[in-house]
């Protein structure tokens, strides 16, 4: 039982450093630590990680680290997308939701350490894939908006309801995913873009858990609103200690290691979930 409210305090520091995996650690950490069943777990790792990324996000709000238009660009489709993956969710055994989580869980690992190795400036590095090389003149500024421009503003929105339904799906919250296409094509800072990954988490997984609880009834859903409280203040008070640790240790060796316990984290899911469906 301690190892899960230190779990809990981990969901809250991941989210603070990284913008992102907490609902990736949350799942885990009801069904194996705490004994609850699947879909209990994903209905109650959408209420944890929602709570907490609000609460991260009205305090980042503060800081002017919110941008709130693109955070309801990507939402407002999240929020749909999140509806329908909850929706598809009860169509699934918990068993084939913990296994498309673990698959999350891979992809989030290579996201996390594919900078390793890059030069020391990330959002440069990142933003070089949309500016043109040295010595290549500039397109011209469009007048009113450049169809680059338009197919970048569909790209994001499709992302959003892409998220949405997996955040609804396995519950997630996507972080992992949103920061990147935040830095990528909105052309955020990354402190800029971990505040408003946090908005749309809120957004889309508010959207999912409202789902859940609407055809929870005929798959018997129970959340324990108890436990769920205790995540929330641990992950809450990990969050704000997370954003001290993050303007103080080198992120790569952070990520190094954050990406090798979701590598084993998702073994163990997998193995497991293995097993069972074996016996």
């Amino acid at each position: 039982m301690t190892w899960a409210w230190l779990g809990a305090a981990a969901v809250g520091l991941s989210l603070g450093i990284f913008g992102s995996g907490g609902a990736i650690l949350t799942v885990p950490i009801l069904v194996y630590g705490l004994g609850h069943t699947e879909k209990n777990a994903i209905a109650e790792s959408l209420a944890i990680v929602g709570m907490i990324s609000l609460v991260s996000a009205l305090r980042l709000s503060l800081a002017r680290r919110v941008d709130w238009r693109t955070a309801a660009l990507l939402a407002l489709p999240g929020m749909a997308g999140a509806w329908g993956g909850a929706l598809t969710a009860s169509y699934l055994s918990g068993a084939a939701q913990l296994i498309i989580l673990s698959m999350l869980m891979l992809l989030a690992a290579v996201l996390m350490v594919r900078g390793f190795g890059q030069p020391p400036n990330p959002e440069a590095a990142l933003r070089a894939v949309l500016v043109p090389p040295l010595g290549q003149a500039s397109p011209p500024r469009p007048r009113l908006m450049s169809r680059p421009r338009v197919r970048a503003g569909a790209v994001v929105v499709a992302q959003g309801a892409w998220l949405g339904f997996v955040t609804g799906l396995v519950g997630v919250g996507g972080g992992f995913l949103i920061v990147p296409v935040l830095v990528l094509l909105r052309r955020m800072s990354m402190s800029m873009a971990v505040g408003t990954s946090m908005a749309i988490i809120a957004f889309n997984s508010g959207a999912g858990l409202l789902k859940h609880l609407a055809v929870g009834e005929r798959l018997g859903l129970r959340i324990d609103w108890g436990v769920v409280g205790v995540f929330v203040a641990l992950g809450a008070l990990g969050a704000i200690t997370g954003t001290w640790v993050a303007a103080r240790l080198p992120q790569v060796v952070m990520r190094w290691v954050f990406a090798i316990f979701l590598l084993l984290a998702a073994g163990f899911i997998m193995l497991h979930q293995t097993v069972l469906a074996g016996g």
